[in-house]
């Protein structure tokens, strides 16, 4: 049986992705269709390596007889579509921010709570969480079966396409700039990101953490356990794919490093590489176009009496984002779900 999928946002890099994605999982589609704002309609985008797709308006789309809605077009844009398409019978997975805090409104990610989607029903709207919050509960989940963890401690290091291809265009054009002996004014960041760290991703709160430290506290809470505390840093870094994770995890009980080797290796999901004497740890360029969510440098935190360090590494466009999203819809079809 085949399904009829609709990619909103599809001129966009998640868009692109998800329908990159859903050739090579060779998901069981019958039609993909294409949608985005007016101004892109008639263009083209890739659906595999030989089909074209040309762009479709979301505006006036009508989603009646879609079973799917892969959504990645902006949070102002889903918060008036998806409900729409919603209403229409297509069951849409949500890339956005704007439902993942609403109670009923799923926030999955499969490899950690694949049990959630049943609770699709009440909105027939699931969301796709936030990229950096994705690939860090994927390597905690593992460890939080063996010895609950207590609280976390994290700083992101994150691409610069976590802000889309403006973002990507704006750190291309700064660094050449650089090169020329020019200096060019940010317009998307609020820093210069060229040869740069900037210790802000979204705005900022009344606490003094951002929107993105934040959300990754949050999220982290409704996805794996509430009871965990969860601090964080997010850093943008002049890299144009990829975000990493220095994370420090504190459990309730003893934790061996063998021990959380050993989980991390067998969890679906995750890939260790971890043998820093023969210089064998991911890093972002590494991780371009992979799936996996990469653990290294596994050690013991000797400042607290149950503790650990890792370092995460993941393609945010892929499993940070796209892939998330169809592999939630595979998981729907793998239930019987829709």
């Amino acid at each position: 049986m085949g399904y009829k999928v609709a990619v909103v946002g599809a001129t966009g890099a998640v868009g692109g992705e998800i329908l990159e994605i859903l050739a090579e999982r060779n998901f069981p589609v019958d039609e993909v269709v294409a949608l985005a704002s007016e101004r892109s309609l008639g263009k083209e985008v890739s659906f595999g390596d030989d089909e074209r797709l040309e762009v479709k308006d979301l505006e006036t789309f009508d989603f009646e007889g879609f079973d799917i809605g892969l959504f990645s077009p902006g949070a102002k844009i889903s918060a008036v579509h998806a409900p729409r398409a919603a209403r229409a019978g297509c069951v849409v997975i949500d890339n956005t921010s704007h439902f993942r805090m609403e109670q009923d409104v799923p926030l999955i990610v499969p490899e950690v709570n694949r049990e959630a989607l049943v609770d699709f029903r009440a909105r027939n709207i699931i969301a796709n969480p936030n990229c950096s919050t994705i690939q860090m509960v994927v390597a905690l989940k593992p460890l939080h079966d063996i010895a609950r963890i207590k609280r976390v401690v994290v700083s992101t290091y994150q691409s610069v396409s976590g802000g889309g291809k403006e973002a990507m265009d704006e750190l291309f054009e700064h660094t050449k700039a650089i090169y020329m002996n020019d200096r060019k004014v940010p317009e998307i960041f609020p820093k210069t990101i060229a040869f740069n760290c900037i210790p802000q991703i979204d705005v900022f709160l009344e606490d003094g953490s951002t929107k993105e430290e934040w959300k990754m506290t949050v999220e982290t809470k409704k996805i794996l356990d509430a009871a965990i505390d969860v601090t964080a840093t997010c850093v943008r870094v002049p890299v144009f794919v990829g975000h990493a994770e220095a994370v420090n995890v504190e459990f309730e009980s003893p934790i061996e490093v063998e021990e959380a080797i050993e989980a991390l290796q067998n969890a679906e999901g995750v890939l260790v590489v971890d043998d820093p004497e023969r210089g064998e740890y991911v890093t972002q360029i590494d991780c371009v176009g992979e799936y996996a969510v990469f653990v290294s440098r596994i050690r013991k935190d000797p400042t607290v009496p149950y503790g650990l360090n890792l370092w995460i590494v993941s393609d945010n466009l892929r499993k940070g984002a796209a892939l998330n999203a169809v592999q939630i819809a595979e998981a729907m079809v793998e239930d019987s779900l829709i």
